[in-house]
């Protein structure tokens, strides 16, 4: 897009400026707008397996109730406890929602179609990704509340105990892909399965890490069966207990956010990104951001329907599944993989 500026006759500064911010808000605005759809879609998904209808009247098919709902929140008063520390109460939900976007910047939508083509994509989305904990223990400890602290602490414990698991698995994937180049990694998986599948979930060794990546997502993101932090059954609603209007919001669309980031990095180092599922030439002919979407799309049908049929973990369980048996198994992998790479001179 550059040279495309370029040829308008601006100058190189000005060219790669304009076109980053183009390359940003072609990324943000479709994201921001996926969230809102994907709110209706998982009240759609859990309304047919609880044989219910979901949203149904506003706009057609019920399709405008999430805009619906934006607009209520927006127009309601955002109140801000008389003791809390207003400038990291509202700081808060900002670091939760914006840290959301921000990983998008190194996902690949097709080959060359990356925003920020960096060596280092998958240690920036493990950077970014921990950066939200801290949006939660601000908004806790920021409402001088001591149940919402009591959650905020509860939820950075959960975090950082699935973001170590996390860590591991991706090392399985970087060292077979031997790359943490995420347009690298998709590039890997090319004929991977059987020389006709596309995709490290095929193999082996790395299936159990798609597995283990998939249920610490969800972990990670605070999603059911691990929604611990915001049990509806529970005294409190969790962190955002005193929070309201859009400051509330936000922490609904980071949420969500969140989701579909960990969803798209499911389709990346596991699904073959934006390559199509099978080695077929005809499917090709289909733009991969495409492939990447719907994989992305199958991804959070998978969160949904964990989440409406999965009963909640008690929070001794929720940490005896992180410490006790996905860092250990993660580890054992690890040795594995490697082991079975250095046998095959797979780094020679």
């Amino acid at each position: 897009m550059t040279p495309f500026f370029q040829g308008l006759g601006l100058p190189y500064e000005w060219a790669w400026t304009i076109s980053t911010i183009c390359g940003i808000l072609l990324i943000a605005l479709p994201v921001m707008l996926s969230v809102a759809m994907v709110i209706y879609v998982d009240r759609k998904v859990w309304a047919a397996m609880a044989l219910r209808r979901g949203p149904n009247v506003v706009g057609p098919f019920g399709l405008l109730q999430s805009f619906a709902d934006g607009l209520k929140v927006f127009l309601q008063e955002t109140i801000i406890p008389a003791a809390a520390n207003k400038g990291l109460f509202l700081i808060g939900p900002i670091v939760t929602f914006t840290v959301a976007l921000l990983a998008w910047a190194v996902i690949p939508f097709n080959s060359g179609a990356i925003l920020a083509n960096i060596n280092v994509g998958l240690l920036y989305i493990l950077a970014i990704s921990s950066l939200g904990v801290y949006g939660i223990v601000i908004a806790g400890w920021s409402s001088n509340s001591k149940y919402p602290f009591f959650s905020a602490m509860r939820a950075s414990a959960q975090m950082i105990s699935y973001e170590v698991s996390i860590g591991f698995i991706l090392i399985c994937v970087v060292l077979w892909a031997g790359s943490f180049n995420l347009n690298d990694i998709v590039k890997a998986q090319h004929g991977h399965g059987f020389g006709f599948i596309n995709g490290f979930w095929c193999n082996p060794l790395l299936f159990p890490m798609w597995v283990m990546f998939l249920i610490s997502s969800m972990a990670e993101t605070q999603r059911a069966p691990f929604d611990l932090t915001e049990a509806e059954s529970e005294l409190v609603a969790g962190y955002q207990t005193e929070y309201s209007s859009m400051a509330f919001a936000l922490f609904w669309l980071g949420e969500y956010g969140n989701v579909l980031m960990m969803c798209a990095l499911n389709a990346t180092l596991f699904w073959g990104g934006y390559l199509p599922p099978l080695e077929i030439p005809v499917l090709y002919l289909i733009p991969g951001w495409i492939w990447l979407i719907l994989k992305i799309a199958f991804g959070f049908f998978v969160f949904s329907w964990v989440k409406a049929t999965v009963p909640r973990y008690r929070y001794d369980q929720l940490m005896r599944l992180g410490w006790k048996i996905f860092l250990p198994v993660s580890l054992l992998f690890v040795f594995l993989v490697s082991g079975y790479l250095m046998a095959t001179g797979h780094f020679a």
